[in-house]
């Protein structure tokens, strides 16, 4: 084969080649990030303590309810952890004051259930002054079943009424 001729088949050949490449895409241009806020990080005392804050944004603290089994005034084992943060924190805040308000459900005579009710915030108040609170920041009172929650005669709306509530009166 000629010089010429090898070169012309090498020039047709490139131009072949590069009507059959592929374009790389121009790079899509960005889309617009929007900003997110900066997480807000509430400054927490060094020592652990728990302050007033704390009563509206701990989850642990917020929770103030303790549910009862059927004619019992013994403390069920899913509420111990509760418990534990109310009591660090009239630990930590010794200005603190709770009311504990027993209650129970319908059945039962009125009086059986203010008993029931009593028990039951006494129950709570020990296990609180068990964890380190003084027992001058927690007082007791029994409603029996005089204040329902739920007022449908079932288990379900029974069991919402076997409860002591834990108020704070001083933070």
């Amino acid at each position: 084969m000629s010089p010429t001729i090898r070169l012309t088949a090498i020039i047709l050949a490139s131009g072949a080649l590069a009507a059959c490449a592929t374009k790389k895409p121009a790079p899509a241009p960005a889309e617009p990030v929007a900003e997110t806020p900066a997480p807000v990080v509430r400054p927490q005392p060094s020592d652990g303590r728990y302050t007033p804050e704390d009563l509206d944004r701990d989850s642990c603290l917020r929770q103030r309810q303790i549910y009862f089994d059927f004619d019992k005034s013994n403390i069920r084992p899913e509420f111990e952890s509760v418990i534990a943060c109310h009591a660090k924190y009239l630990r930590d805040r010794p200005s603190a004051r709770i009311t504990l308000e027993g209650h129970a459900d319908e059945r039962g005579t009125r009086e059986y259930n203010l008993g029931l009710g009593e028990r039951r915030a006494n129950s709570v108040a020990s296990a609180l002054r068990a964890q380190g609170a003084n027992a001058g920041q927690v007082s007791t009172v029994s409603y029996g079943e005089e204040r329902p929650v739920c007022t449908e005669s079932n288990e379900d709306c029974w069991w919402r009424n076997r409860r002591v509530e834990i108020i704070y009166t001083a933070r």
